[in-house]
């Protein structure tokens, strides 16, 4: 920080200005249980993380198939929301699908 005098002896501070990084992202997984139909994880996709009815189903088989996949990639704080939705939605259907975030 720098300093100026002023005239009639106040000083005045000068912050330097920081440069904006872009906020970090963060992969949003869904994971491949037993029990969770195949209906309902493409339903997920549809609705928290607006995929196409084609883009849902490819993912979903993915999951399926591999036991993880890519949903989306987000700041941390949508990423966190996607997470907590994916779980609430899941609960209220009966469902144990579970969700994971990971820093890109």
């Amino acid at each position: 920080m720098d300093k100026y005098e002023l005239n009639n002896d106040e000083a005045i501070e000068i912050k330097e200005r920081q440069t904006a990084r872009p906020p970090s992202l963060y992969k949003v997984f869904l994971l491949n249980d037993d029990y969770t139909t195949m209906d309902f994880v493409t339903h997920i996709l549809e609705e928290i993380f607006h995929k196409s009815p084609v883009e849902a189903t490819q993912i979903m088989l993915h999951v399926h198939k591999n036991g993880k996949g890519l949903a989306g990639i987000f700041t941390r704080e949508i990423a966190e929301t996607r997470v907590v939705s994916v779980d609430e939605l899941s609960n209220q259907n009966g469902f144990p699908l579970k969700c994971s975030m990971e820093k890109e």
